[in-house]
C-alpha cells in the first residue's frame, strides 16, 4: 500500500525557493547535517557552518581520531542540509551539494570571518579533549536549492 492510498494521509508538498531566499536562508542558520562517504559507508553529522555567500566553511576539532576528517578526505561530493521546523505545515530546507576539501593557508581569514558571521557555535576552540587542534573545511558550492512551506 502506498502512502498515498492511506486515510487521512496528505503528501507534504512545498514550493521552490529563490536563490535569494537560499542564500538568506544559509546566513540565518548556522547548524546543518553534513553527509559524507567513504565510498562505502554514509556518515551524517550536525555540524556548525559559516557561508560568505560563496561557499559554506566547517571547523573540525582533530582529537586522537577524527572520524569526521577520515570520512572527510575520502569524500568526492559532500552534501549539507540545512532545515527549520516550525509545524507539520510550516518548514524550510536548504540542500547544498559540492565539494569538501582542506582549506589553504590564505583562506583562514574567509574561515573566521564566516563562522564568526553566523555560524550556530562561533567558537573555533573547544574544551574537549584530548584536542590536536582545528582543521578548516570548504564546500566549494556546486548546487544549492530549497523548498519551504507555510500555511
Amino acid at each position: 500500500m502506498s502512502p498515498s492510498n492511506v486515510e487521512g494521509f496528505e503528501p507534504i508538498q512545498g514550493n521552490p525557493m529563490t536563490d535569494e531566499e537560499v542564500d538568506a536562508f544559509l546566513r540565518e542558520h548556522g547548524v546543518g547535517v553534513l553527509a559524507l562517504t567513504d565510498g562505502e559507508r554514509a556518515y551524517g553529522v550536525p555540524i556548525s557552518f559559516g557561508y560568505d555567500g560563496d561557499n559554506l566553511y566547517f571547523v573540525f576539532l582533530r582529537g586522537e581520531t577524527s572520524r569526521k576528517e577520515e570520512f572527510a578526505e575520502k569524500t568526492a561530493g559532500a552534501t549539507l542540509t540545512v532545515f527549520d521546523v516550525a509545524g507539520r505545515y510550516e518548514w524550510q530546507s536548504v540542500i547544498v551539494s559540492g565539494t569538501i576539501r582542506p582549506v589553504e593557508d590564505d583562506e583562514w581569514d574567509a574561515v573566521v570571518s564566516a563562522m564568526e558571521a553566523n555560524a550556530w557555535f562561533p567558537s573555533l576552540f573547544s574544551e574537549s579533549e584530548p584536542m590536536r587542534g582545528i582543521g578548516g573545511w570548504t564546500l566549494d558550492i556546486a548546487e544549492a536549492t530549497g523548498l519551504r512551506n507555510r500555511p
